[in-house]
């Protein structure tokens, strides 16, 4: 996944592109920091009103990793640990702070 563009500074959207090179646009709602390792919360930007439903709890952890020149890319989290490990984090962190 590839690039990230902020339409407004209160509320980052990246702009991620898939293996197809399809672009998906996700609002960035925290990023999290566990043993030195980055990680992202993301959501869907809807934009139809009827998806809204939908898509209301589909929240997206991604790692950040950087590639061959040094550049920060996002990456599904592959270990299921890995994974339970930062979705406890961030519900922890919704709990605290009533998001």
């Amino acid at each position: 996944m590839d690039n990230e563009e902020y339409f407004d500074e209160e509320t980052p959207i990246l702009v991620l592109v898939d293996e197809e090179g399809q672009e998906h646009l996700f609002e960035l709602l925290a990023e999290i920091e566990i043993e030195e390792t980055k990680y992202r919360v993301l959501v869907p930007v809807v934009e139809e009103e009827e998806d809204i439903d939908e898509m209301e709890a589909e929240v997206v952890l991604l790692k950040v990793v950087l590639n061959e020149a040094g550049e920060e890319m996002l990456s599904d989290i592959e270990d299921d640990e890995e994974w339970e490990m930062v979705a406890d984090t961030w519900q922890e962190l919704l709990a605290e702070n009533e998001l």
